[in-house]
């Protein structure tokens, strides 16, 4: 699963590493050390605005827990914050979101635990040597119907992460992490008229020897409050 990450570049930057075409946030986010569900984070996406435009490339701002467009409150949305792979195209919480609604979640990297749930349990960092992930994941608009035509924030846009069996380093520590998307496979990703779901399913992977570096790090992480540069500092067990 995963359930905290990392994102510490401003949008201009994640724009200009996304080929990104306009910055549609609803408000700059501060750099984010620990990210976790419920917070607001970047997507990238495809959007039109109306029939007959062309579509671009945008990042967004959207709420980590995914609240389908039939949900009758928000609040099923801390329950869904990772969708398996290998099912997520046959839920009816996803099925709609993976059919048109598919997003790239950056990140610098992300965070797992290793050992029991209700023992000790050790955080450890996984990333690139260098640069950024794009996780994949599906992002959902819901209309929140106590609000009027006229209030800014009657719609929420939220997401969740596809998850699927970790290999290599990653597996040692927890045996599910994030699907990653290739900067070859993005367009093929985002693209809203792409109803291929095994062609889809085809340009997500897991990490492959090499591609992540994992360390352990400082159990501050485990707190949801407490955030810095700090808490990816490697220690020493």
């Amino acid at each position: 699963m995963c359930g905290r990450y990392v994102v510490s570049q401003d949008p201009d930057d994640l724009a200009e590493e996304f080929g990104v075409d306009r910055i549609a946030v609803k408000e700059r986010l501060e750099p984010d050390w620990n990210i976790a569900p419920s917070k607001e984070v970047y997507a990238v996406l495809t959007r039109r605005e109306r029939e007959g435009t062309g579509e671009e490339r945008r990042l967004a701002s959207v709420r980590w827990g995914l609240v389908p467009s039939w949900a009758k409150d928000p609040s099923i949305g801390n329950r869904l914050i990772n969708a398996r792979v290998e099912t997520a195209a046959e839920k009816p919480s996803f099925r709609r979101a993976f059919a048109a609604r598919r997003c790239l979640l950056p990140a610098d990297g992300f965070y797992e635990w290793r050992g029991e749930k209700k023992g000790k349990r050790q955080p450890f960092y996984i990333h690139p040597p260098e640069g950024m992930l794009a996780m994949a994941g599906l992002y959902e608009i819901w209309r929140d119907p106590t609000r009027g035509d006229d209030d800014p924030h009657r719609f929420l846009w939220s997401m969740v992460i596809l998850t699927t069996d970790a290999t290599d380093e990653v597996g040692q520590i927890h045996d599910r992490m994030p699907m990653l998307v290739g900067p070859e496979h993005w367009a093929d990703w985002l693209d809203p008229g792409n109803g291929d779901v095994a062609g889809l399913t085809g340009v997500l992977a897991p990490a492959v020897p090499g591609v992540l570096d994992a360390y352990p790090v400082s159990t501050e992480v485990n707190k949801a409050d407490n955030n810095g540069p700090q808490l990816v500092e490697p220690i020493s067990l």
